[in-house]
């Protein structure tokens, strides 16, 4: 049996990511910043690596670094933490998986490539990030890849697009789908920025993915996301047929500064390095959602 710590457990990856190695058969520890108090989970912030060190005692197989200060938004505000916790807090992290000779998955992101890229490839050799919270996690891959190449760690680090989960977190923090879903369901206003397009990969295809990641021999960046890139535009017009919702409540509005307009993935090495393909639609995602999202609301 192997024995995996997901630091970042309590999000919206984490969760389901931690359900998905119980059933593989996997033995775990949990590690967040959330409070909480139940068996095989500690409570740490990788700023303060003097926490984690409990968990790493218990000697990991594989690490899963989901910890990060997320979103454009949040890390241009708090920009001092972001740049704190995404490159020093993520190095902390790398010392002890390397201490435990832990392979180790980084959790990257696509805002990594910016919007100078037709076609996002991990192959390109010099992105660009519009925003600070892409350009503190592309200075995170540097440093895997530093361990990698200078002290022998055994690495990925996965730079995922568009996620979602009926049973994640609501709120206006959210990814667009469940921003628009909550809104529609409660007869809310949602905005559209206009002529932008994603692909939407539901948890439980993104949790194969990232599990399969921890059994790649050498290290490699690797794109994780769905082929099927929609406008935002559609996705918003299924969610509101899905819902029932009146067209009045949808509006289109020109996207803000420091986001991506249009995010196409090269899913190749997905395919090739993992063999995983996704398998949940958008129509049945949404379907997902708009049914979960009518229960947590009761409308």
């Amino acid at each position: 049996m192997k024995k995996a710590l997901v630091i970042g457990s309590e999000g919206n990856i984490g969760v389901p990511l931690v359900k998905y190695l119980r059933q593989k058969g996997y033995e775990i520890r949990e590690v967040d910043i959330l409070p909480g108090w139940r068996d095989n989970y500690f409570v740490a912030d990788i700023n303060h690596p003097i926490d984690l060190l409990p968990a790493f005692d218990w000697g990991p197989d594989v690490v899963f670094i989901l910890s990060a200060m997320v979103s454009r938004v949040t890390c241009e505000q708090a920009s001092g933490l972001a740049i704190a916790t995404n490159l020093g807090g993520i190095n902390n992290v790398l010392q002890l998986c390397k201490r435990v000779k832990a392979m180790t998955v980084f959790f990257s992101t696509s805002e990594v490539y910016g919007p100078g890229c037709e076609l996002m490839s991990e192959a390109l050799a010099d992105p660009k990030p519009n925003n600070r919270y892409g350009l503190s996690k592309l200075l995170g891959e540097r440093l895997v890849e530093y361990e990698v190449q200078n002290c022998g760690m055994r690495a990925v680090s996965l730079r995922p697009f568009m996620m979602y989960d009926e049973e994640e977190d609501l709120g206006d923090h959210r990814s667009a789908m469940i921003r628009f879903a909550t809104n529609l369901a409660s007869g809310k206003p949602i905005e559209v920025h206009r002529g932008s397009a994603r692909g939407w990969l539901h948890a439980s295809d993104a949790v194969r993915a990232i599990e399969a990641s921890a059994h790649v021999k050498e290290y490699a960046v690797i794109n994780i996301g769905h082929p099927n890139v929609v406008s935002i535009a559609d996705m918003a017009e299924m969610v509101r047929v899905e819902l029932g919702a009146s067209k009045d409540l949808v509006k289109e509005i020109d996207m803000p500064r420091q986001m991506t307009l249009v995010k196409k993935p090269d899913l190749t090495r997905m395919q090739k390095l993992l063999q995983v393909d996704p398998e949940i639609s958008l129509e049945e995602g949404i379907h997902r959602v708009c049914i979960r999202i009518r229960e947590r609301l009761r409308v």
